[in-house]
């Protein structure tokens, strides 16, 4: 049986967070960069687009019905689909292993030092296994600058889901009004809008903010400039 919705929590007040949590997949990291590994398997370096969008679709759309399993099971099989079944499963893993070794965007190490130096702690918010995050992390040089990492597999749903941003908080003791989720994805910033912490929007996918989601509480094109108009907010 489905859980029934959670109602929407009031609008967080406009004031600096006390913790931040950081999307993984598309803000911090460069998910484009498996582009070339679909390549080297022989398919068309399109399909990594529609691979990643199936990869969330299916766990966002399966979390409506309750719990659901990880992520990898379901990037696996959204890749699998992509590809029309016609690669094997040596290929499928040359592929997904390129989830873990993805640089960052130019913009992450600037935004995590400016949180560093306004003495915020950050967490990654991550899909998979905390463990495949921490070693996509400590490939790409960011995690150092991490108070720790937070996965959607730990919780058994998906953003934009008003548990899973839930269930870190009660995990972090942190007040939701107080912590802020910052994402590239206008979907997750909305979730958590929803569910009453603090929305920050990095316009860099996008191009833009959306008039479909509540308007988040900073936005900028560059994470490291959206992290400033937050540290910019009412202590």
């Amino acid at each position: 049986m489905a859980e029934p919705s959670a109602p929407r929590a009031a609008r967080a007040p406009d004031r600096r967070p006390r913790i931040v949590l950081l999307d993984v997949f598309g803000t911090m990291l460069q998910v484009t960069v498996l582009r070339s590994r679909f390549v080297d398997v022989g398919r068309p370096e399109h399909e990594c687009d529609l691979f990643f969008a199936r990869a969330l679709r299916s766990g966002i759309a399966l979390t409506l019905a309750g719990p659901t399993r990880p992520f990898v099971l379901h990037a696996r099989e959204a890749l699998r689909s992509t590809t029309g079944h016609n690669l094997s499963e040596e290929a499928l893993d040359h592929v997904l292993d390129g989830l873990h070794s993805l640089p960052p965007h130019a913009d992450v190490e600037l935004a995590l030092v400016g949180l560093a130096r306004a003495r915020i702690p950050v967490y990654a918010f991550g899909y998979g296994s905390t463990d495949g995050v921490a070693a996509a992390l400590d490939r790409a040089g960011l995690r150092t600058y991490l108070r720790g990492i937070v996965s959607t597999d730990d919780v058994g749903v998906f953003r934009p889901a008003a548990r899973a941003y839930l269930s870190v908080c009660r995990q972090l003791h942190a007040e939701p009004e107080r912590t802020a989720m910052l994402s590239v994805h206008s979907w997750d910033v909305h979730g958590a809008l929803r569910t009453g912490l603090v929305g920050g929007l990095a316009t860099r996918l996008e191009g833009g903010v959306p008039a479909t989601i509540d308007p988040p509480h900073a936005h900028a094109t560059r994470l490291d400039d959206l992290v400033e108009r937050l540290i910019e907010l009412p202590a």
